[in-house]
């Protein structure tokens, strides 16, 4: 079978992402001048992506790239997609170990600027949902970044590191991740904040949503002081509210959650084109995420149903990471099982494994809700693969 290859015998899906950027813009038959003007950007910033000079390691930038090359974002990102284990993932005590090492490793080889190169790949993993390669780096990337004692980096690092966890139902060890950020965020207003999101996601995987809810509305008014900072900072106080909003929801307390949520979606609908610099992914497409995921979590799966409809039509919602959407998607189908109706739980489950395989064949939470739709007789087709994949019997 002939490869798909140039020159320099590199497939297709193994170019740089910078040379995918390239290959977009002249299929839009687009210069770079165009494509800089479109992005608001210069000609020499379009020259370096796509010669690999200037790295892209947020998501923000590749989803506006995306947008202006009229593509989805995981063209940019990784058009072969990687086989994704089912079950659970191996290398967790590796992560473990590293999380549990009290003696300060040697000064990393690397500089600081390579450091926050790696540590911006794996929010880019984590965002894709590339777990498994994720939990194989994690272990080293923490090392480094310990051993480089500096909290713009190991902030993220933790953060990365808590949520994966999390995800992996590894819950205390996310929150030991999310306690590590925190205190390395020494004292730094935003360190916090972006600490304080992580804190918020473990304690309620943990069950402590009275916790969790003191903990991120705590940070998010702290952040609210100054209302001269920066839109990134802002959505920073958004996802807060909306982390409390659903931790609200989690305790029995739907008019706070619906209290919140409202003030997240008034910083979402002051915010436009914002520089995402602290990773957040916050929008309104993201705070009418959070009413249908915070309406599964009160049990009002009718008014999560109706509203997920809409969601899934918007252009935005492709924008979305592949780890959001996929997560939501297992939440939705949460909420079809509540109503019974298995075969729009399935349809739901079908479309997360689409999206994002290994938010579905690698997170408990997701082979729990599988098991539920595959009692079914019959199992719907669908799910009835996926349960196969992931090693669950009838």
């Amino acid at each position: 079978m002939p490869s798909r290859t140039g020159g320099g015998g590199v497939t297709a899906d193994e170019l740089p992402i910078g040379r995918r950027v390239a290959r977009w813009r002249v299929r839009r038959q687009m210069t770079q001048q165009m494509l800089a003007d479109r992005l608001r950007r210069s000609k020499s910033w379009v020259d370096k992506v796509e010669r690999g000079v200037r790295p892209l390691d947020r998501y923000s930038v590749i989803q506006e790239l995306a947008q202006v090359l009229r593509i989805d974002p995981e063209l940019l990102l990784d058009r072969h997609r990687p086989p994704v284990t089912a079950g659970p993932l191996d290398g967790v005590d590796d992560v473990r170990a590293a999380l549990a090492r009290y003696d300060i490793p040697q000064a990393p080889v690397q500089t600081v600027d390579e450091l926050r190169g790696l540590v911006g790949h794996a929010w880019l993993s984590f965002q894709h949902a590339h777990y498994p390669q994720l939990v194989r780096v994690l272990p080293g990337l923490l090392d480094a970044v310990q051993g480089a004692r500096c909290a713009e980096l190991l902030v993220p690092a933790y953060r990365i590191t808590s949520s994966l966890l999390v995800k992996l139902g590894e819950a205390d060890l996310g929150w030991l991740a999310a306690d590590r950020a925190m205190s390395v965020a020494n004292g730094d207003p935003v360190r916090s904040a972006t600490a304080a999101v992580a804190v918020g996601q473990a304690l309620r995987a943990l069950g402590r949503e009275r916790l969790a809810l003191a903990a991120t509305l705590a940070a998010a008014e702290r952040l609210a002081v100054d209302r001269r900072r920066p839109p990134g900072e802002w959505a920073v106080r958004g996802t807060l509210l909306l982390q409390a909003a659903l931790a609200a929801a989690g305790s029995g307390d739907g008019r706070r959650a619906d209290e919140l949520t409202d003030r997240a979606a008034g910083i979402a609908a002051r915010l436009r084109g914002y520089d995402d610099a602290h990773r957040t992914g916050f929008g309104p497409v993201a705070v009418e995420l959070a009413r249908v995921v915070a309406a599964v979590e009160r049990g009002d799966a009718g008014a999560a149903v109706r509203r997920h409809p809409a969601i899934v039509r918007r252009a935005a919602w492709r924008l979305l990471p592949a780890e959001c959407r996929g997560a939501y998607l297992v939440d939705v189908a949460r909420a079809y099982l509540q109503l019974g109706d298995v075969r729009g739980a399935a349809r739901a489950l079908v479309d997360a494994e689409s999206v994002a395989p290994a938010e579905v064949r690698c997170r408990p939470s997701a082979r729990t809700v599988i098991a539920e739709v595959a009692r079914a007789h019959p199992a719907p087709a669908g799910v009835a693969r996926l349960a196969a994949l992931v090693g669950l019997t009838r």
